[in-house]
């Protein structure tokens, strides 16, 4: 059996691991940071492997994420559960900067810029105005609740609960609430 010589060991990798496991799990760093009592910028630091975590460290993000300390010591990728659930404060959003409109971004990360769905919520008299995305990008919005107001190129259209609307967005576009009651919808972005 050979030995490898002492200045070829590395430490364990952890930091795909620990960065699948916090997915999965929905957390983000600062609540895993909260959980494990490790700051946040270490923990960002050891998922780019740029530091390699004592011990002590990598027994209490263990105990945060419920795992065995093997399992974020085997520096491999654990596998896909069949069914991933993201409870519903680990579903990031953003609002429009006069807080009348809420984006939750249902679809994972790592589709940004291909193919991304919201979950839409403009209160009345809300606005959600973007700029042009890249040629032949095109939205897809269903009214679940309420009505909205669609514009898109030099066409403005107005639509009730139950509706979809499919247009382009390769130039400046708006959703407006111009009802008396929030509306709610989905909408999905699909970038060429």
């Amino acid at each position: 059996m050979s030995v490898p010589h002492p200045d070829s060991l590395e430490p364990p990798r952890v930091g795909a691991t620990l960065q699948a496991l916090r997915q999965a799990q929905g957390l983000s760093l600062d609540e895993l940071s909260r959980r494990a009592g490790v700051s946040k910028s270490m923990l960002s630091q050891i998922e780019r492997n740029q530091a390699n975590p004592t011990v002590a460290v990598v027994w209490r993000l263990a105990n945060a994420l419920r795992v065995e300390l093997s399992e974020l010591l085997g520096g491999e990728k654990p596998a896909a559960p069949a069914i991933e659930v993201v409870p519903a404060h680990g579903i990031p959003g953003m609002s429009s900067p006069d807080g009348k409109c809420l984006l939750r971004i249902l679809g994972p990360i790592d589709m940004a810029g291909q193919f991304e769905w919201y979950e839409l919520t403009v209160q009345p008299g809300g606005a959600l105005e973007s700029g042009a995305h890249e040629p032949g990008s095109r939205e897809h919005l269903s009214v679940l609740a309420g009505q909205l107001e669609i514009s898109a190129g030099n066409t403005t259209q107005k639509l009730k609960t139950g509706e979809t609307a499919r247009y382009a967005v390769d130039g400046p576009h708006a959703i407006r609430n111009t009802g008396k009651q929030a509306a709610t919808a989905l909408l999905v972005v699909i970038h060429p």
